[in-house]
């Protein structure tokens, strides 16, 4: 079972959810990535401030996940002009998807994790806050699976939408100008983590200049206080949006305690 990366798999065939047309960017998809000997998957989700998706951090992460022996998938999730709740609906029907459709591809449909950076983080964080245990009666299968990602992976990760340490990009993309309070607070991870939320890996850097480190340590403090499982990684120095970081000697170490904690899991 060779990767296959240029097959996509549109999450809703016959139109999204709130789509508004019918291009690239109104059809939700994911691109696999899956090889041989994978018992589980990681769905892959690029920064990119809810306005695009960056490149550097789609493929490249969907190879080095394959590099060490893992499956993934690229997430093709709506930006702006969409807002809350397109992207969520997207992440949360991916992993519906590849958890409906494990068994065919060789995964473990309990070892599904999902790992975004920058606004992709969050919108990962809120996969991992806001999901459902699925809907057994729905006519759609995909429907009736769980949206919880077994574990999630935050890299750079925008977390809260309050001032002052949100990333503003990302909150008036996704919720306006003129935000609604209520959706700022639900729409803030570290406000919603709970003892059920998926066990964690965060990276960022101290001096990132775009989305401080505030988001990641208030996550990481609310999961603490949570008793979630987790593993949070604070480079000194680096700019945000290092995707791999191979410039980096030090800050791409990330990727091999990445790979470490993965394996703790079983992948």
């Amino acid at each position: 079972m060779a990767g296959f990366a240029d097959q996509i798999i549109e999450l809703w065939p016959e139109g999204a959810p709130l789509a508004a047309g019918n291009s690239d960017e109104d059809r939700p998809a994911i691109t696999p990535y899956l090889i041989e000997g994978s018992n589980g998957a990681v769905i892959v989700c690029p920064g990119g401030g809810y306005g695009m998706r960056a490149d550097h951090e789609g493929e490249p992460i969907a190879l080095w996940l394959n590099s060490i022996g893992i499956s993934a998938f690229v997430l093709r999730y709506r930006v702006a002009p969409y807002q809350y709740p397109c992207a969520l609906n997207d992440v949360q029907r991916a992993i519906r998807h590849v958890r409906l459709h494990a068994e065919e591809w060789g995964l473990d449909s309990g070892k599904i994790g999902v790992l975004g950076f920058s606004a992709g983080g969050h919108l990962v964080a809120s996969a991992g806050t806001l999901y459902d245990s699925g809907h057994p009666n729905a006519a759609d299968p995909v429907d009736r699976q769980s949206s919880r990602p077994d574990f999630i992976i935050l890299c750079y990760p925008v977390i809260t939408m309050e001032k002052p340490y949100t990333h503003e990009g990302s909150l008036h993309n996704l919720l306006g100008t003129e935000p609604d309070e209520l959706l700022v607070s639900r729409l803030s991870g570290e406000r919603q983590v709970t003892s059920d939320t998926p066990p964690t890996f965060l990276w960022h850097t101290s001096d990132d200049g775009a989305v401080p480190i505030e988001n990641s340590l208030a996550f990481a403090a609310a999961l603490s206080h949570a008793g979630v499982p987790f593993d949070l990684h604070v480079y000194e120095k680096g700019p945000h949006g290092l995707g791999l970081a191979k410039e980096d000697e030090h800050v791409a170490t990330w990727t091999t305690v990445c790979a470490l904690w993965l394996k703790r899991y079983g992948l």
